[in-house]
């Protein structure tokens, strides 16, 4: 009788040591699983943000050529010419002299 005892709570130790395993499991499983779906839509979301900033960079670009073209000296003379503004070199003054 002392055997079966000893060999009853055996059994229910490795059936107790058997579920917290399985358990355990089962719980990395659906962890692993669910910080590669969480991870994934991160991914998605850097490269919708990466595609946005590209956009916002050409666009500066753009405009960036755009001011420069406006900024030109021909610009500039020929905005001048069509208000009815000269262009008279002896006005203008230096620091040197």
């Amino acid at each position: 009788m002392k055997k079966n005892k000893k060999t009853n709570k055996k059994n229910r130790r490795e059936k107790q040591l058997y579920k917290c395993f399985v358990i355990t499991s089962i719980f990395l499983v659906v962890g692993i699983i669910y910080s590669r779906a969480a991870l994934g839509k991160i991914n998605l979301e850097i490269q919708e943000l990466s595609d946005i900033i590209k956009e916002e960079n050409d666009d500066n670009q753009s405009l960036a050529m755009k001011i420069n073209e406006m900024v030109s000296l021909d610009k500039i003379r020929q905005v001048s010419n069509e208000q009815g503004l000269t262009y008279n070199n002896n006005n203008i003054k230096s620091v040197l002299e």
